[in-house]
């Protein structure tokens, strides 16, 4: 009766996979045998014919290394499988629970390359308004600015630097010498505000020529810089309503950052004079009459 090879092949076959550890061992012990039975062939040989078989050698070792490692990992494919499961699903949780970092990092990367701003620049980074102070690889420190007064409130801002992609970020460093400064003023509605304008106009005109040279020059340079003439000197004044019929005055200024609050109160001063002195000249039965002083 024939022997039965595939039987006993199969019996082999059985057995490796159930003692994968016994199997690995004898894998490795008779293949390494080989290995350097093979190598002392050729090595033998190579002296006997004066010839340089290093080469040979090497590559041969490294091609029989790689096969003892192709069949460790044949032997052990479904554990190898298995843990590639338990690492992929392991990172994918690292990744999950270090995404803010990840993405503070894609951030700072993104700041290297577009350069938006530099440290010492005034931004806008969210809500958060103020000078860049310190940059690392995880956040950007900010010393805060009040956007109304455009004066430091010596508060330091953390902010993440993802929001440096997933945010908009607005360089205001051009406002750190002059802006445009906007406000508004509301009374009610008990007398003509056009009637007004002329003298307002003037006072507000006389309030902002001690800087009008130097705000020319940087004009110029803001407006080159951004390639769009969009500035006026002189204030720029409006009149409307609000939603209670009250009136408003809208005032725009291009002035020095750090004389916006003091402009601002000076010309509200003088609104809320003439506004005043209107009211007495009606009450006494006048009709206002203003000097343009």
């Amino acid at each position: 009766m024939p022997y039965d090879f595939q039987q006993l092949w199969q019996n082999i076959i059985s057995f490796a996979a159930e003692y994968k550890l016994l199997t690995s061992a004898v894998i490795v012990v008779l293949f390494l045998s080989l290995q350097r039975f093979t190598l002392w062939l050729i090595r033998h040989r190579s002296k006997r014919k004066g010839e340089d078989g290093r080469h040979t050698l090497n590559l041969l070792e490294q091609i029989s290394n790689g096969c003892l490692f192709i069949l460790l990992v044949m032997v052990w494919s479904s554990e190898i499988q298995s843990l590639a499961i338990s690492i992929a699903a392991f990172m994918v949780a690292i990744v999950i629970a270090m995404r803010e970092f990840i993405q503070c990092f894609l951030g700072f990367i993104y700041y290297l390359g577009a350069k938006p701003f530099r440290v010492g620049d005034w931004v806008q980074m969210n809500q958060a308004v103020g000078e860049v102070v310190e940059m690392d690889w995880a956040k950007t420190a900010l010393l805060e600015v009040d956007p109304e007064t455009y004066s430091y409130t010596g508060k330091h801002v953390y902010v993440p630097n993802s929001q440096l992609v997933t945010q908009s970020v607005r360089n205001l460093n051009f406002l750190r010498r002059y802006n445009l400064h906007t406000f508004s003023i509301t009374c009610e509605p008990q007398v003509n505000p056009y009637s007004l304008l002329p003298a307002f106009i003037a006072r507000a005109k006389a309030h902002c020529e001690f800087y009008r040279d130097v705000a020319e020059r940087y004009k110029g340079l803001i407006e080159r810089h951004l390639e769009v003439e969009f500035i006026h000197i002189d204030p720029t004044i409006g009149v409307g309503t609000n939603e209670m019929a009250h009136i408003v005055i809208t005032v725009e200024l291009f002035c020095p950052t750090a004389e916006a609050h003091d402009l601002q109160q000076k010309i509200s001063a003088d609104w809320m004079n003439l506004w005043h002195r209107a009211l007495a000249e009606l009450k006494e039965g006048r009709e206002p009459h203003l000097i343009e002083d």
